[in-house]
């Protein structure tokens, strides 16, 4: 064996990969030096291990333990973070203690050196919902037996190290991280503009625009309600481009009550259409919605918007889109009530009044309206 299999590690026992764990800044951080390495969660779940009885759960951690530590001891180009011997092993949830406590044993051992063992704490676990009684029994005794062997508790809030005092035991107080969340620039000058488009995504859309639009405006933050239709615009860069960009939001169809929450969460509605023969005579529904809410909506230069005209703004080209959106910004906490008082007045019997009249004219009983 390699004199360097000897090196004290810290070994930490993620309880799911990686990507997946909640203090993975805090892990990612460790494990920026060479000492510190991670061990997924084992093929036997520490669930399932949890839910066996104790001695047969003991023994399967220990034929894992052995594996594990052996694995740790190899040297080698395959091997470059290992070559050494758990000095620490560090548990996040009371369901692992019995793979730490068969480690640190081994370890131990092996080394002729104490190996410490951490225990995480970042929740009551013990309390978990989906728990049955039996494995809250089992988790509260876990729980209990990793507290006391624990050379270094540390807890996530100061409530949960208060209760660990109130058992008489010392807790480091140690609160989350979210260095990998993003945090977008906030600029006083030039504040947040929410945007929302409402409606299909495909054929219709001016991708071209709408990707100049989410680069030339890092500030906007655009939610795209409706269903997006790959099919529709399989190879097209600018869509792809879009799809990635992080301040376009894809939201998916949503109902009309939830579609109507998110336009009140927006500053202004878009009509994100090409300039097209197909797109010009109409008149897009979405800006109605919008204006029952008192948004008004930004639309590239279309015949048919301009049947509206009082609640759009036309935007010839990206930068005067872009100039429209920064102009209605912050506008959701004071929506035009003026547009939303137009908009609430065009009923279906309102806009209907010409079908009405003519009935009328040719005789129809229109006594039930």
């Amino acid at each position: 064996m390699d004199p360097g299999a000897d090196r004290p590690l810290c070994v930490l026992l993620l309880p799911r990969e990686l990507e997946r764990f909640i203090l993975r800044d805090q892990a990612e951080d460790l494990l920026q030096a060479t000492g510190v390495v991670a061990l997924d969660p084992p093929k036997v779940p520490y669930g399932a291990l949890g839910r066996l009885p104790p001695l047969l759960g003991a023994r399967i951690a220990a034929a894992q333990a052995r594996r594990l530590v052996r694995a740790l001891r190899r040297t080698g180009a395959r091997h470059p973070l290992h070559g050494g011997t758990p000095r620490v092993v560090v548990l996040f949830h009371p369901l692992q203690y019995p793979l730490a406590r068969a480690i640190a044993a081994l370890s131990s051992q092996v080394s002729g050196s104490e190996c410490e063992v951490w225990y995480g704490r970042w929740d009551r676990y013990e309390h978990a919902y989906d728990a049955s009684p039996r494995l809250r029994e089992r988790l509260t005794a876990l729980h209990e037996q990793a507290a006391e062997r624990s050379a270094l508790t540390f807890v996530a809030s100061e409530e949960l190290a208060r209760l660990e005092r109130a058992e008489g035991r010392e807790a480091t107080l140690v609160p989350l991280a979210a260095d990998s969340f993003p945090a977008p620039e906030l600029d006083p000058e030039r504040p947040a503009v929410v945007a929302v488009s409402l409606g299909h995504l495909g054929w219709r859309t001016d991708w071209p625009l709408l990707r100049a639009v989410a680069e030339r405006m890092p500030e906007l933050v655009l939610l795209l309600v409706g269903a997006w239709h790959d099919d529709e615009a399989k190879g097209d860069e600018d869509y792809a481009a879009c799809r990635a960009a992080p301040n376009l939001v894809w939201l998916g169809p949503r109902s009309d009550q939830e579609a109507a929450r998110l336009i009140l969460t927006a500053d202004v509605g878009i009509v994100p259409f090409k300039v097209e023969p197909f797109n010009d005579a109409g008149l897009p529904y979405r800006i109605l919605k919008y204006a029952r809410l008192g948004r008004r909506t930004v639309s590239p230069d279309l015949a048919g918007v301009r049947t509206w005209a009082h609640a759009v703004t036309i935007a010839q080209d990206a930068e005067g889109f872009v100039a429209a959106l920064r102009a209605h910004a912050g506008a959701r906490t004071r929506p035009d009530l003026e547009l939303r008082a137009w908009a609430l007045q065009q009923t279906a019997f309102a806009q209907d009044r010409p079908l009405w009249d003519r009935l009328r004219m040719l005789g129809v009983n229109t006594d039930g309206r």
